[in-house]
């Protein structure tokens, strides 16, 4: 659980700048992690920390903490390859709102998909976790529908139950096959953009790696599209190749491997943690 996501990043980092097209594309040894597995570490060691479920009332309140691990790991890995309007916020005095129309929300929230029962819940986690730096309906909208993939996923509903209920309550089109918007396909980080192609590679994957290569293999912001459709592919698929695993692991550091331990420890439930080197 959550490692999916961070592996994505890494094995997608390279090809972030290195844009391919080619669906067998090598892993590189260049490959490292980058501010999408920063965050999501990030969302793990908030959730971590304080894992009650809050109401509407308390959506402030919890974004606050959120924002206070997002600056934490911000000032630990300040060279991670973060845009230019989160690090100005990261690096700022006090959290403010910033109206970010990117894919950064939608990158992290793997962690809340798996930490709480209702899915009801999870909505709101998500709207707090984006309240101070992604304050827009379209960031909070595909961070929802990533969250609400990871969450169905994991509660073993199939792949055409979580694109139906995407499509239906984010208004997300998922039915474009990939084959069809590669060529033409360009990095672009907006969320409405970057984050139904991603989703769509997990729902067109036969495995995790499958789904990772088609995220990546579009050409466009790799590393994000690679950390969100391997995020839900964990969690539908419940495992990662060996062989991935330890490509990726030697490419972390121990900061964001204690933080996902931690909140594996905490919230697993079906997968083995054995399987992903520590």
């Amino acid at each position: 659980m959550i490692w999916g996501a961070v592996y994505g990043d890494i094995i997608g980092s390279y090809y972030e700048v290195h844009c391919t097209k080619d669906y067998s594309f090598t892993f590189q040894s260049e490959s490292a992690f980058t501010d999408d597995s920063v965050m999501t570490a990030a969302v793990c060691a908030a959730i971590t920390a304080n894992p009650a479920p809050i109401t509407t009332f308390g959506i402030k309140k919890r974004a606050r903490e959120y924002a206070a691990q997002y600056k934490r790991f911000y000032s630990l890995f300040p060279n991670a390859g973060y845009g230019q309007m989160f690090s100005k916020w990261a690096g700022s005095p006090e959290p403010y709102i910033q109206r970010s129309r990117a894919n950064g929300g939608a990158m992290r929230v793997a962690p809340i998909g798996y930490a709480y029962r209702d899915l009801e819940q999870v909505m709101l986690q998500v709207k707090a976790s984006c309240y101070y730096t992604h304050h827009t309906r379209e960031a909070v909208n595909s961070a929802k529908a990533v969250a609400a993939a990871v969450w169905l996923a994991r509660n073993g509903k199939s792949k055409d139950d979580i694109k139906k209920f995407i499509e239906n309550s984010f208004h997300l089109k998922l039915s474009t096959p990939l084959d069809k918007i590669r060529a033409d396909y360009k990095f672009d980080s907006r969320a409405s953009y970057s984050v139904p192609p991603a989703i769509n590679a997990f729902l067109q994957s036969d495995d995790y790696e499958s789904a990772v290569r088609l995220a990546v293999s579009l050409g466009g912001d790799a590393d994000t599209m690679a950390c969100i459709a391997g995020g839900i592919a964990e969690a539908f698929y419940g495992e990662i190749p060996r062989h991935i695993a330890e490509f990726c692991a030697l490419r972390l550091d121990k900061t964001i491997k204690d933080a996902v331990n931690s909140f594996c420890r905490k919230f697993e439930t079906e997968h083995d943690l054995s399987t992903h080197p520590s």
